[in-house]
């Protein structure tokens, strides 16, 4: 019984986990350990010789392709939630563009996207809200029903 426990330990410590940022805190961690990163540069560019510089620059290129791993693992665990149909509409794809007005059933409080920050969308303006339409978006006066911009495929 002994001999099955230890291997089954040995193998679990055995196999490799993925790495894949699944939170939003993780992003947000490597982001702010880019921004570190480009801090030592600026300060191996003031107070550094040439290696130094060299090597900085290489840690920030690791901590920008981490950053860019990190959003597209987050991105692609989030989808998946997408593609099962929750978030689809009762009604057909229409490729809108700015200026169109749209009726209240396209933008309804169950498509808004109501943290617009964690999709690195700017933030929206008084009475302008984000709603999904598909894989876009669209940014809508909630008054008046005009779409003020597309985002064309944001979710692809």
């Amino acid at each position: 019984m002994r001999k099955i426990v230890l291997i089954a330990l040995l193998a679990a410590t055995a196999v490799p986990a993925t790495v894949s940022a699944q939170s939003y805190g993780e992003v947000r961690r490597s982001e702010r350990d880019l921004r570190e990163e480009r801090r030592d540069l600026r300060q191996a560019q003031r107070y550094g010789d040439r290696r130094d510089v060299r090597e900085e620059r290489r840690d920030v290129r690791d901590a920008r392709r981490e950053v860019r791993e990190d959003w597209r693992d987050y991105r692609q665990s989030h989808r998946n939630v997408y593609a099962r149909g929750e978030w689809r509409a009762p009604f057909r794809y229409q490729n809108w563009r700015a200026g169109a007005r749209i009726a209240p059933n396209y933008y309804g409080s169950r498509y808004f996207i109501n943290d617009p920050r964690r999709y690195r969308l700017p933030p929206a303006g008084r009475d302008l809200r984000y709603v999904r339409h598909y894989d876009d978006v669209l940014l809508v006066n909630m008054r008046t029903g005009r779409v003020v911009q597309v985002y064309n495929r944001f979710f692809w």
